[in-house]
């Protein structure tokens, strides 16, 4: 297995002189970029040129990881020849939060195979309800195959959203890798670090993921209440305000999920994934030094599949919630995990609206507000 990464600058332009000559069917090709490559998609146009063969993915950031680095209105790409891998790629589209669910059934039925071992899905983070869309995956998924990826940003702007479709950038897709043979080792990590705060209240009304009211109250008159000030920054404010979500008071397994929109007149707010009615609901707030040690934790959990690989990629997908959160401090997360992982593991990844990733084993969840890392190598 060969790793290289590179990236794209307006002003320097590829960070290589010349890329890789490993295009080929076992060759995958990830790359993260702005939104504005929908409106010019050179650099892209330029890359993908060079591997007609592989399997290129990708999807627009609130951030492009490359190393320990943090850069926007770039692009970060990662090229990763397997020696003993099969890939095979899959696509759905989903125009709306209605077609998530439909949109992973169809996404799983085409990787579906005795061989496949995991897979990585990119989706758009403005169009897909990102639970509904687990859901699907999950429920035509074994629970043995690994399943983790991400949803798509825009910065702070939440207007538009792509992923890689046709070898073009495209808003209301979903897209996917499987990962296929014995020889693939694919580890997976997702924490978070922020605190809880206020009552846990009950959630009474909503319908997918649009939250309502909040023990009868309007949700978004709630929200703004805690906010203060801030409230004037919605929804962008509330990524600083994320929701803990439990299913019941016995339940000790926490979601996280983060606001993509609101609605005054509705008095609403939109989730990156579903508010069930009748769930715990209760806010949280940012600890500068827990959400670096949360991005550690994730790296930890990682580097017992990596097993000291020193030929490992790692993808790292995180929130833009802590990118605003963490501000100057940000590029610690990243510098976080890569102090954990194999001494040279090579790290590509994004700032999301969304991580996807089992909770701890078993099937996928949909995640905000945490660092989620996937590690790539090949065993001997």
């Amino acid at each position: 297995m060969k790793v290289h990464t590179l990236c794209y600058d307006r002003k320097k332009r590829w960070s290589v002189q010349s890329r890789p000559q490993i295009d080929s069917r076992h060759t995958l090709v990830l790359l993260f970029g702005p939104s504005s490559l929908l409106d010019s998609a050179d650099p892209l146009n330029e890359l993908i040129g060079d591997y007609r063969e592989s399997v290129v993915m990708g999807c627009s950031t609130a951030g492009e990881i490359l190393g320990t680095q943090i850069f926007d209105e770039s692009v970060s790409a990662a090229i990763v020849r397997f020696d003993h891998t099969d890939l095979r790629m899959a696509s759905a589209p989903a125009p709306s939060a209605e077609d998530s669910f439909v949109a992973g059934q169809n996404i799983a039925r085409q990787l579906n195979d005795p061989r496949l071992k995991g897979i990585l899905v990119l989706s758009d983070g403005l169009c897909v309800n990102g639970s509904e869309l687990v859901r699907g995956l999950n429920a035509e998924v074994p629970a043995s195959v690994v399943v983790t990826g991400g949803l798509a940003g825009d910065g702070d702007r939440f207007r538009r959203t792509w992923v890689l479709q046709d070898g073009r950038p495209q808003s209301g897709f979903v897209t996917a890798v499987g990962f296929y043979g014995d020889r693939i080792r694919i580890g997976h990590g997702s924490k978070g670090g922020w605190d809880l705060f206020g009552p846990e209240r009950r959630v009474t009304k909503s319908k997918g993921n649009v939250l309502f009211e909040l023990d009868g109250r309007p949700a978004l008159q709630l929200y703004k209440e805690y906010l203060g000030d801030r409230a004037s920054g919605l929804p962008a404010s509330g990524l600083l305000f994320p929701l803990a979500l439990r299913a019941d008071a016995a339940d000790t397994k926490s979601l996280v999920r983060t606001i993509l929109a609101v609605d005054e007149q509705a008095q609403s707010l939109t989730f990156a994934g579903d508010i069930p009615e009748g769930a715990l609901a209760q806010l949280m707030r940012a600890n500068f030094d827990r959400l670096v040690q949360g991005a550690s934790e994730a790296a930890s959990s990682t580097a017992l599949s990596a097993d000291g690989d020193p030929c490992t990629l790692a993808i790292a997908i995180s929130c833009v919630g802590r990118r605003l959160v963490l501000g100057g401090r940000t590029e610690e997360e990243i510098e976080a995990t890569l102090e954990v992982l194999p001494k040279g593991t090579q790290q590509i990844g994004f700032y999301s609206y969304g991580e996807i990733s089992p909770y701890a084993t078993g099937t996928c969840d949909l995640h905000n507000q945490t660092m989620t890392l996937t590690t790539l190598s090949e065993a001997a």
